[in-house]
């Protein structure tokens, strides 16, 4: 285990204010609005929709691209069925929402409202597996979870309804459900690297697995608060709920065997907020293109006397980009000024603003300015789209690189509790070694109020020394951090 040390990194203080910028770029940016009247849900306003939307897409094609069928299942779950898998319910029952009464009738059987789906779908699976040809079988579905969480709610990260993707697959054997798992981890690590996001793959320590699993890996990735924000989890669940819902098909020999069966979920809402809080300014959102509701905002520049000139130029220039299938807006509202039009549009995080004067229009020129850098371009208009490309993807490598570099200078290393304990006030994300024993997990959880997260999945990390809490001898490198 290597890394940084004080002396050999910047020193990064979390925003202070960044729980009040926050709440404010979800109101100004229309991004969510957390007033609903029952605590914990939240509405998604109409730009916020629009981008999640396109997240959205980006995983949904990468699942279908994988064999994944895409379905609905219903949101009720009925409690004999939730019940099946011990570890499960063991692990959901106390944020479980129940259903108890239709009107003034008092329901013969509780129903309960999906937390995640595994005990709705794999009665179904049953009814639709008999073969071993009719195996893997592998779909997924865009729902509303709902878990009554216990701790403060906070809009996109933490509610007890939020919007998420969950994929759920059944194999011939655990070999197959491994490479499953793999392909998954994959798909969604495309697209946190479209988002320009930076992560860290972790395999959850066993008392922290997802209920009824073999292992959970998850996808952490840092919050300006030094808060880790978990956008994404996959896990192997091996033969456990097979077992519980007699998953079993005839083999290729004509035998009865058990199938294997993973799932994994991407929380869009925490996806989202990771792109707000990655890529955010002072001025407020800064939108990667991909996921931009518009990618370029044109703005007339008007002078009296000129202003028929600069306008009708503006409406070639939005016909140019649409045209080229560019996602631009002409912004001609006479009630506002110029400023007040930048103002809204670096708010909302567009990529690019297009402003167009009389001096453009007689150039047959246009000025490009860059939202993450707010740098000026001169472009003519023939080469318009070829340099607003150009320039969505230098906006894209600068906030992934930006992104990166930020998690890199977050991760430091801790030899002894004292260390450990410093990095944690400051926030960090911090590797220790680690003995395994989960009681040295919750004892650190006790003493510096971070949690060991896990070991990582992706990439093998050797201790160096002894266990960070009991000075054992360390079989892993761990990570610890303060979590949403």
């Amino acid at each position: 285990m290597t890394g940084k040390t004080p002396s050999e990194r910047k020193e990064l203080i979390p925003k202070e204010s960044f729980s009040e910028w926050y709440d404010n770029v979800l109101l100004e940016a229309k991004i969510a609005d957390d007033r609903y009247p029952v605590k914990g849900f939240t509405v998604y306003t109409g730009w916020g929709f629009s981008v999640a939307k396109r997240i959205i897409a980006m995983l949904e094609g990468g699942l279908e691209a994988n064999g994944n069928e895409p379905m609905q299942f219903p949101v009720v779950i009925p409690e004999d069925s939730f019940q099946k898998e011990e570890d499960h319910i063991e692990g959901f029952s106390g944020e479980v929402f129940w259903i108890t009464h239709a009107g003034e009738n008092e329901l013969e059987r509780r129903l309960l409202l999906r937390p995640t789906s595994e005990t709705a779908i794999y009665p179904m699976f049953k009814l639709w597996l008999r073969s071993h040809q009719d195996l893997p079988i592998k779909m997924h579905q865009t729902c509303n979870v709902y878990r009554y969480e216990t701790k403060a709610t906070r809009p996109l990260y933490r509610g007890r309804e939020f919007l998420w993707n969950e994929g759920h697959t059944a194999h011939v054997s655990y070999e197959d459900s491994e490479e499953e798992v793999k392909a998954a981890a994959k798909i969604y690590q495309s697209v946190y690297d479209r988002l320009g996001l930076s992560y860290i793959t972790l395999k959850r320590p066993d008392f922290d697995k997802f209920a009824g699993a073999d292992y959970s890996i998850a996808f952490d990735t840092w919050n300006p608060d030094g808060k880790v924000n978990q956008i994404g989890t996959v896990h192997q669940l091996g033969y456990n709920f097979a077992k519980a819902f007699e998953l079993t098909y005839e083999d290729a020999n004509g035998e009865q065997a058990y199938a294997t069966t993973t799932c994994y979920g991407m929380g869009f809402g925490r996806t989202l907020a990771a792109t707000i809080a990655h890529h955010g300014d002072d001025h407020g959102l800064v939108l990667p293109p991909a996921v931009a509701p518009r990618q370029v905002v044109i703005i007339p520049i008007l002078f009296k006397g000129k202003e028929e000139q600069a306008t009708s130029y503006a409406e070639e220039l939005y016909s140019k980009l649409t045209d080229a299938g560019i996602r631009a807006v002409l912004d001609d509202d006479p009630r506002f000024n110029p400023g007040d039009k930048y103002y809204r549009w670096e708010m909302y995080g567009v990529p690019l603003r297009l402003e167009v004067g009389p001096r453009e229009a007689r150039d047959r020129k246009a000025t490009l300015v860059r939202r993450d850098t707010f740098e000026k371009t001169l472009v003519l208009e023939s080469e318009l789209v070829e340099k607003v490309h150009e320039l969505f993807d230098a906006i894209f490598m600068n906030l992934r690189d930006k992104d990166q570099a930020k998690l890199e200078s977050l991760i430091v290393d801790a030899y002894d509790m004292n260390q450990l304990r410093v990095y944690m006030e400051s926030r960090m994300i911090v590797r220790v070694n680690w003995c395994g024993d989960p009681d040295c997990a919750f004892n650190i959880k006790d003493q510096v109020s971070g949690e060991i997260r896990g070991t990582r999945w992706d990439e093998e990390e050797k201790p160096t020394g002894g266990c960070v809490m009991c000075d054992d001898e360390g079989k892993y490198v761990a990570y610890v951090s303060r979590t949403y």
